[in-house]
């Protein structure tokens, strides 16, 4: 369903508007969940809000733990001072 699949493909592409889109997605399926979805066997909702959550931490994690820069390491350059 689109409620587990663009938690997904926000982790995958990492990009936040879908990110923000699946908790958005995620939180309506919860408010809509009915007792007797719950007692068929379907997923809980706040199990898909907690992965739209995580999947929305993902898509921010390069703010607070960048990526190390491209270092050309051909090595034809000069040694780098000690």
């Amino acid at each position: 369903t689109l409620g587990t699949a663009l938690p997904m493909a926000a982790m995958f592409t990492r990009h936040k508007m879908i990110g923000w889109t699946a908790v958005v997605f995620a939180i309506q399926n919860w408010l809509n969940e009915s007792p007797a979805q719950v007692a068929a066997g379907k997923q809980p909702g706040y199990f898909a809000v907690g992965i739209a959550l995580m999947s929305l931490m993902l898509t921010y994690m390069p703010i607070f733990f960048p990526t190390a820069q491209n270092v050309d390491t051909t090595g034809t350059g000069p040694a780098a001072p000690v």
